[in-house]
């Protein structure tokens, strides 16, 4: 399996761009995955810099409705003429950050002729690919809304978001199993107790401890570090983690904690 991050907020390499947002292509034998396209095009420019051959892809999954996680999803489609895009469904409603910007996806994505609006708890495509939901499970911590807002139908009141647009991957490959989670809005806590039967050897995504007072760091980071070290896993962890508790949590994880940029290749 080979793990090639097209989009970071920090670039690996001169050539390759970066912007607050997340991209991520996933090969295997059987398959060329999509995870997320970053908050723009340039996710694509990255991609040509390193190589890679979007119209090659033959699934898209979007973590989440949020802008830089989908934003160059129609510039993807333009060069790729036959993947569907697996979206949780409700991803196309409004959504806003604590200040009222808006930080939902763009219209002309929620009506494209190839997305697939996912409902399961969990979709097996195959052997290789499972979307996972864990809608049903109950929180080992609660969810922080962040001060987001988003309508709960179309045209709704705005209500505290409970990121119920978010799902995550499940790619395998012979014995290696990787866990891909855009942003982890529902808590990499929650999120690594739901999967604990899973058997992945690798997490890969954001942790969203970007906006945690350093003041809680000695706190709250240093429980989640002590919670994540029980699973026997090595976590690749970027964009909203935030440069401070990504440095944190390296000194209480060390190996077990590895960063992702823009232009990195990681193989199992």
């Amino acid at each position: 399996m080979k793990i090639t991050a097209l989009m970071e907020n920090s670039a690996a390499r001169p050539d390759c761009r970066a912007e607050h947002g997340l991209s991520i292509l996933i090969e295997t034998g059987k398959h060329v995955v999509l995870f997320d396209a970053g908050a723009s095009a340039q996710f694509a420019q990255n991609a040509a810099a390193l190589g890679v051959d979007l119209g090659a892809v033959d699934t898209a999954v979007l973590s989440h409705g949020h802008y830089d996680h989908s934003g160059g999803m129609t510039e993807f489609f333009r060069r790729n003429a036959q993947a569907k895009l697996y979206a949780r469904a409700g991803f196309e409603l409004a959504r806003y950050n604590k200040t009222g910007k808006y930080i939902g996806v763009e219209p002309r994505l929620t009506d494209h002729p190839r997305v697939v609006p996912v409902t399961a708890e969990r979709l097996e495509l195959d052997e290789q690919l499972t979307i996972v939901h864990w809608g049903g499970e109950p929180c080992v911590r609660p969810i922080d809304s962040c001060g987001m807002k988003a309508e709960s139908c179309a045209g709704s009141p705005l209500v505290d978001e409970l990121f119920d647009h978010e799902q995550y991957l499940i790619v395998s490959e012979g014995n290696k199993r990787v866990l891909f989670s855009g942003c982890s809005h529902r808590g990499i806590l929650n999120i690594m107790n739901w999967s604990r039967g899973e058997s992945v050897c690798a997490v890969i995504g954001g942790f969203h401890f970007k906006d945690l007072d350093p003041s809680a760091y000695g706190t709250k980071l240093s429980d989640a570090a002590a919670e994540l070290a029980r699973y026997p896993v090595t976590y690749y962890s970027c964009h909203c983690t935030g440069e401070a508790p990504f440095a944190f949590l390296k000194e209480c994880l060390w190996e077990r904690l590895q960063p992702l940029h823009a232009g990195q290749v990681i193989t199992f």
